[in-house]
């Protein structure tokens, strides 16, 4: 494999730009194997899976309380289906092989048509065994337009991935390699940013809008800014009702981040966005800065909210999530397709982790609510590892110490040994995943179900 240090977590090479689409009638989104350059220029292109020949996949954009309608055709040698992460869309058009529709085999093709009530930064990616299909470059962005935007001069959408690769620039394939599936997951030696579409400078004083996307399958990533300064507006496509002034973020896998910032970097010097590691930080991107003409810009608002309800944390049910297992997890037996195994047992089956005691998908959901209801639930990580924990087709709010309600998200990052409480309003009819989106381990026993009638 080749060395970090050798291959580098630095400016990652821009791609040819995938064409921005309006999503409607007669598009149709491919999946298939193609060879593109993902590392830098002096290494050899790299075979990837990819949708419509690009990694990322195109950018989807569509109107909010639009239609996105696209027919998904499967040209890989192996099932797949797509999932649309972060949209509160209907039951059926969810995604997910044996939960809400069947999987695409091989030439197959399957019909996805949804509105999205919502504004703000998505992607779509595969969710058949997606702890390899999306490491391979299964993942693109969706982006849900405002129907009054801000007032930016560039809105920028910076897709972030972290590839494990070869001397020779090739996928490494120990997919499902038990310390991965034990540990922190797959992490990779090659951090990647897409800035799309790619600028090649930036004047002071200008304004621009950065939706940063984490693809990546297991690492969690730190960005932050030199030579921008703003406020961050949005999480998991959700406006913050007031703005964060900051200059950083940590992202969790499948997170979204939006940030409004200016240029304060002067003429010729350049705008960074870094990438933070416990040895040091990288650049992800490099942008110089010309002409500074322009007039300082005034002040950052909020985003328009979007129509979902915000709860006051009480709750009409509250069941809990315990979170088992993995290296020096103390994993000593968990139920598997019904059965209650032993450790030896669930690792020979591939299962490291636990929900509840349950391995792998359970057979009852964690919970049923009633349309309409609130429910809470408290997240235990009695592991050693962070989890990044995503429920579909909702957004919830965390409980905070003091009691007062997080913004809406996705996607919550529980570290090792936390408890940290959830809320949402179960307004949206259907079973619905509720994993782990470090997908390594999801793929050893973090997954359960949401059923709401």
């Amino acid at each position: 494999m080749m060395n970090r240090r050798e291959f580098g977590l630095s400016l990652a090479a821009g791609l040819t730009l995938p064409a921005l689409a309006h999503a409607n009638t007669g598009h149709v989104l491919r999946a298939s194997a193609a060879r593109m350059q993902i590392a830098p220029s002096q290494y050899p292109e790299t075979d990837v899976w990819c949708y419509n020949n690009s990694v990322p996949g195109e950018v989807l954009r569509v109107k909010q309380g639009g239609e996105l309608v696209t027919k998904f055709e499967n040209q890989l040698a192996e099932p797949s289906s797509v999932h649309w992460h972060g949209i509160r869309l209907e039951n059926s058009m969810d995604g997910v092989p044996g939960l809400t529709q069947k999987v695409v085999q091989p030439a197959g093709s399957f019909n996805y048509r949804f509105t999205t009530p919502d504004a703000g930064t998505y992607w779509y990616h595969a969710h058949n065994r997606s702890w390899e299909q999306v490491a391979r470059g299964l993942y693109g962005p969706l982006i849900v337009e405002e129907a009054t935007p801000p007032d930016v001069d560039h809105d920028i959408t910076i897709v972030i991935d972290d590839w494990r690769m070869s001397q020779d620039a090739q996928i490494e394939g120990d997919f499902g390699a038990m310390h991965d599936l034990s540990h922190g997951g797959r992490i990779g030696n090659y951090l990647a940013a897409q800035l799309l579409p790619k600028i090649s400078e930036l004047r002071k004083n200008e304004r621009v809008r950065l939706r940063f996307i984490n693809t990546a399958t297991d690492r969690i990533v730190k960005v932050g800014f030199h030579g921008l300064k703003g406020a961050l507006v949005a999480l998991d496509g959700m406006p913050l009702r007031v703005v964060e002034q900051t200059d950083h973020t940590t992202l969790a896998p499948a997170q979204r981040a939006d940030f409004i910032l200016d240029v304060v970097a002067d003429t010729d010097e350049s705008a960074l966005i870094i990438s933070h590691e416990r040895d040091g930080g990288y650049i992800l991107a490099d942008i110089p800065v010309r002409d500074a003409k322009l007039s300082a810009r005034g002040v950052i608002n909020a985003l328009p909210e979007n129509p979902i309800a915000f709860v006051d944390g009480k709750a009409e049910q509250s069941v809990p999530l315990v979170m088992d297992g993995g290296a020096m997890g103390g994993l000593r037996s968990g139920i598997y397709n019904g059965q209650k195994l032993n450790a030896r047992e669930l690792i020979n089956n591939g299962m490291i982790w636990t929900l509840n005691g349950n391995a792998g998908m359970p057979q009852a959901p964690l919970l049923t609510a009633s349309k309409g209801s609130i429910v809470e639930i408290p997240l235990v990580n009695n592991t050693v590892f962070g989890h990044a924990m995503h429920m579909h087709g909702n957004h919830f709010q965390e409980r905070l110490a003091d009691g007062t309600m997080g913004p809406h998200r996705d996607t919550l990052l529980v570290d090792r040994g936390e408890t940290k409480t959830i809320v949402f309003e179960a307004e949206n009819p259907g079973k619905w995943l509720f994993h782990c989106h470090m997908l390594s381990h999801q793929a050893a026993g973090m997954k359960t179900y949401l059923d709401v009638v």
